[in-house]
Formats: structure tokens, C-alpha cells, sequence
């Protein structure tokens, strides 16, 4: 078994160097092996696809990818550079991301489009590679489960993709706007497609990914949150119903992708969004010493308590002026933003979210206390949260004008964040403005 993991392992490394190439949109995901002696091999010791799979979560989080500049860490700098050109977040001075904050990092030729485009395609190229070393058909309970998982990854993979590169307005059959190159594995019987596919052929294939990898994932039990499970596949699927706006197959999913997670108390919530252990965070990367870098990571950008570059006020992350206003006096979620002149300290809320003795943003102004610092740079990646889930039925109930019940999902969440919010009815704008306060800073603006 050791000698298999290692092997594993080996054949991991392998797929990351590969994936990571000049080739990686090549159609062609095999060499030397045929898809069918590959398939044999994974049925006789599904074990080995381990090293593969897990390869996959890894690249996501490095950060040398691309570039080795300091704004390219991963999956979490494509959310990081979206949020930078929402209104939610100010950045007080010209440093990392501030031509995202300015809307102007989109040409062809610049760092953050190769970027994201880099990163997601590896996504896919990689989860490709996993699919053609396995027969589609395949009976294993394991194998269909790593099947599920890197399904589930290309999905996602195309989910941010569609965004990035055109606009969406849900499943109709005039969306036919140009959309992105589509590639398969060359035993799923479809031919790759270099030009841009239109939006309705992307979505139909992300849905297929999705629904796919939600079935092969049931009874699925993974070894810890790096990994994606049967709820985590749900949630990406209601990501996509909501995207698409199919409000009843979003409300749908969203209850089964928060089902057996609770939402955080009050002392978790001030507890620096920072620890994967979180009984409400459903997927994650869980950093260890390994795997973290310091400037070079999310924490380093979003976090004013992070000795990193917000931290140290280079480029300092606060909350717009009038979002924070809007915040109720009574929503405990207020803390976790400084007002217009300092009220907490940093370590007031927490015995864990230390702030730095070198850190200085989060006294200004409209600092955010959100995010952490454990002291050794090992602070976890947030991928997916039940209050997402939460806001994402809610929404989809809304949508359907099912205002009442609408409020009743969201008063799953706003019970643990706000005592005295009791509102029997909600309209989407108010679930909107609800998404913006909770989900600050984390990639959805």
C-alpha cells in the first residue's frame, strides 16, 4: 500500500508539471499509455488515482503558476481580483490588484488575463486527464467518486470561465453569444472545440459535469474538506442554477449542499475566517506550513491583520462607507469592520485572529476584522460556506416570488447574525444586500 501511494503520489507531481505547461489546452490528454491500458490500470488499484486528484487541489492554491509575481496565488486570486472591481471594497493605495480595482487588467496581454485563464484551463486540462485514465462506465464506488470529484472541477472550472469572458442571462435559446474553448477527454466521444462555443452550449456542459458529479458522489466520504463531496458538488450546482437562473433547481440544490453543516455562532464568527475546522465552511484548502506563502496568498491581500501587504497598509482592504452603513447596529457581523474612526481592537473579538504586532491597517478607518492571523501563515482558504447555501435559496425562492419563504430560508442565517432581524417577508434586493455583507472579501462581489 505504501509503494501504491507513493506511486500515487509520483504520478500526481507528474499531472501538475504537465497541466502546468505551454500544452496545457492540448486535446490530446494522453501519451505513451493508452486511455484503455490506463482505465485497466485504475480498475485493478483505483487507489493510484489519488496522487492525481489530490494534484489538482494543490495547483489551485500555487502560486507560481503563472507568474511569480505576489497577486498570482491561485484559485483564490481570480475571487480576490473580481472582488477588486466590485464597489464593496476600497484599496486606499496603488499596490497588487489595482488595476483590477480600476478596471483596467483586462487586455489580452496582461498579467491577470493569462492568470485566470491559466489556472481555470489547468483545471480542466487536468480533471481531463484523471477522466481519460477511467472508463466512463466504470463500476468501482471509488473511481466514480475521483470521477466526481474532478467532474465536479471542470464544471467549476467553466462556471467562473463563462463569467469572466461573457455576459449571462440565464437559459434561453438566444443566449448564443460567443463563449469559451470547450475541452473534453478523448473518451468521452466529443470533439474539443478551440473557438469560442456559444453560452448555451458551455452551460449545457456544466450542468452535465455537475449532475454527473453530484450521482457519482453519493456515499462518497472524503478524507478531510480539501476535498469535493456529494454537498460541496450541490453547492457548486446551485452556484450554476442561480447563474443560469433555473430558481428551482437553485433552491433545490442549495438545501442539500447545506444539509448536515450548521451556521456559525458568534464566537466563530470573530474568529478570523481562517480555520477550515469551521463546522459552517464546507470546502476549503487547509494550509499547513508546506503549502503557505506569505505575501504571495490571500491572507497577505484581504487580511488588515496579516502582517502582509493590507496589513501592512500597502495596500490596506476596507469596506465601502455606505455598505457598512447599512449594516444594522444590531448585526453582530458590524464588528467585524472598524467605523469611521477606530472602535475595536483587533484581538478584542477573539482569542485566535490576533493582530499582528507589525500590522497597523485594521486600525483605520472602515478596516476589515474578518480575516486572521495565526502567527505562522497557515490560515486556511474559504471555497464555500452554508450561509452561502443559505443566500443562495433564498434568492432562488425570491426570484420565484416566494417572498415568505424566501425570509423564512434566510432566517436561517440572519438568526445567528442579527437577533432583532424578524422580517416575515424579503425581496431580493434585500437578500443582494445580505450577500454583500456576508460574503465580504471572499470572492462573490
Amino acid at each position: 500500500m505504501k509503494t501504491y501511494k507513493l506511486l500515487a503520489f509520483v504520478l500526481g507531481l507528474v499531472l501538475l508539471s504537465t497541466s502546468c505547461g505551454d500544452d496545457f489546452l492540448d486535446t490530446e490528454t494522453t501519451s505513451k499509455l493508452t486511455a484503455k491500458d490506463a482505465a485497466a490500470t485504475m480498475e485493478a488499484d483505483p487507489a493510484k488515482l489519488e496522487g492525481f486528484v489530490n494534484a489538482i487541489f494543490s495547483m489551485m492554491v500555487q502560486y507560481d503558476l503563472v507568474a511569480t509575481n505576489h497577486d498570482a496565488f491561485g484559485f483564490m486570486s481570480i475571487l480576490h481580483s473580481t472582488d477588486m472591481m466590485s464597489e464593496d471594497i476600497v484599496q486606499v493605495k496603488a499596490t497588487h490588484f489595482t488595476f483590477d480595482y480600476l478596471h483596467d487588467n483586462r487586455g489580452y496581454t496582461y498579467r491577470r488575463t493569462k492568470v485566470n485563464w491559466t489556472y481555470l484551463y489547468s483545471i480542466i486540462s487536468s480533471a481531463n486527464i484523471v477522466l481519460n485514465m477511467t472508463d466512463p462506465a466504470t463500476t468501482s464506488e471509488t473511481i466514480k467518486a475521483y470521477r466526481g470529484q474532478v467532474l465536479a472541477l471542470r464544471g467549476m472550472a467553466y462556471y467562473y470561465l463563462i463569467q469572466l469572458y461573457q455576459n449571462n442571462y440565464g437559459v434561453t435559446a438566444s443566449n448564443d453569444r460567443p463563449g469559451v474553448p470547450m475541452y473534453y477527454a478523448a473518451n468521452e466521444g466529443k470533439e474539443s472545440r478551440l473557438d469560442r462555443v456559444p453560452v448555451t452550449e458551455v452551460y449545457a456542459q456544466i450542468e452535465s459535469d455537475l449532475t454527473t458529479a453530484v450521482d457519482n458522489l453519493q456515499g462518497f466520504v472524503r478524507a478531510n474538506k480539501n476535498q469535493v463531496d456529494y454537498y460541496v458538488a450541490n453547492g457548486l450546482l446551485a452556484r450554476y442554477y442561480l447563474l443560469s437562473q433555473q430558481w428551482g433547481k437553485a433552491a433545490d440544490a442549495a438545501v442539500k449542499a447545506q444539509a448536515g453543516f450548521e451556521i456559525m455562532s458568534t464566537t466563530d464568527l470573530h474568529d478570523g475566517f481562517m480555520n477550515l475546522a469551521n463546522k459552517e465552511w464546507m470546502w476549503g484548502f487547509d494550509h499547513n506550513a508546506s503549502t503557505e506563502t506569505r505575501y504571495a496568498s490571500f491572507f497577505s491581500h484581504i487580511s488588515d491583520i496579516t502582517p502582509g501587504y493590507a496589513g501592512l497598509e500597502y495596500g490596506a482592504r476596507l469596506i465601502d462607507k455606505k455598505l457598512y452603513e447599512s449594516i444594522s447596529d444590531t448585526d453582530e457581523r458590524k464588528k467585524l469592520f472598524q467605523g469611521a474612526t477606530q472602535i475595536y481592537d483587533a484581538s478584542a473579538l477573539t482569542s485566535s485572529s490576533m493582530a499582528s504586532t507589525t500590522a497597523t491597517a485594521w486600525k483605520l478607518p472602515y478596516a476589515s476584522l474578518k480575516f486572521g492571523y495565526d502567527g505562522n501563515w497557515t490560515m486556511d482558504y474559504p471555497y464555500m460556506r452554508a450561509a452561502e447555501m443559505v443566500l443562495i435559496e433564498a434568492e432562488a425562492l425570491a426570484q420565484q416570488n416566494k417572498n415568505a419563504e424566501a425570509a423564512t430560508a434566510l432566517k436561517k442565517l440572519l438568526s445567528k447574525r442579527d437577533p432583532s432581524w424578524n422580517k416575515s417577508t424579503v425581496t431580493v434586493d434585500e437578500i443582494w444586500m445580505q450577500r454583500r455583507i456576508e460574503l465580504w472579501g471572499e470572492g462573490f462581489a
